[in-house]
Parts: structure tokens; C-alpha cells; sequence
């Protein structure tokens, strides 16, 4: 694996699918979109929510009718437990796309 390579990790409920849980909703298109474009350069996507079970199979059917297809789902990649020796329950990423992000300006603001 070339660790130079972007690994992203990617919320689905308000990120992803315009939602309410456990209910689908509305695309976010203009981030589907960067994350073709960013797949198509050799990134790595994981998805990762807080859904499981049926919520989580209905979320990657739902995914997948936008071309979604995913390196790891609520997992690091095997390539990351191998380096590290373990698989550490936080996911490792280059990038954390998450409708629940704060900005230090705005956490620094308060």
C-alpha cells in the first residue's frame, strides 16, 4: 500500500444522504461527486456511521445507487491493522468528513 495515497472516512446520516435516522433521504451530490473524483485518483473511502444491522445494509444499497462503493465500511482498512499490529477501533484517515465537524475557529469562537 502507498500510504501517500488520501484515505477518507465518511459519515452518512446528513453527510452522505440528506437523512434522519433511520430513514433515507435526499443525495448530497456535490459530495458524491468529490468522492468518485477522489477514488478515481487512487483514494481510499470508508463509510463510516453509526448505523448497523438493517439501517447499515439499507445505507450501502442506498450507496451504491450513486456508484458508492466502499474500501472499508465502519473498519480500518486491512492495510492500516497490518501496519500498526492492530485494528484500533478509531478509524485511521487522512480525511474525516462528518456533518457533525467542528472548525477550531468556531470551537475557539465560543
Amino acid at each position: 500500500m502507498e500510504l501517500s495515497d488520501k484515505i477518507i472516512a465518511v459519515d452518512f446520516d446528513d453527510t452522505l444522504c440528506f437523512s434522519n435516522w433511520p430513514n433515507l433521504g435526499a443525495p448530497n451530490l456535490p459530495l458524491i461527486n468529490y468522492l468518485h473524483t477522489q477514488k478515481t485518483a487512487g483514494s481510499r473511502i470508508i463509510l463510516w456511521t453509526c448505523r448497523a444491522g438493517k439501517p447499515l445494509d439499507e445505507a450501502i444499497e442506498w450507496c451504491k445507487r450513486y456508484g458508492l462503493y466502499f474500501d472499508a465500511i465502519n473498519d480500518n482498512l486491512p492495510e492500516i491493522v497490518e501496519l500498526y499490529g492492530n485494528n484500533s477501533r478509531k478509524i485511521t484517515c487522512d480525511i474525516y468528513i462528518d456533518d457533525r465537524n467542528m472548525k477550531l475557529e468556531e470551537l475557539v469562537g465560543q
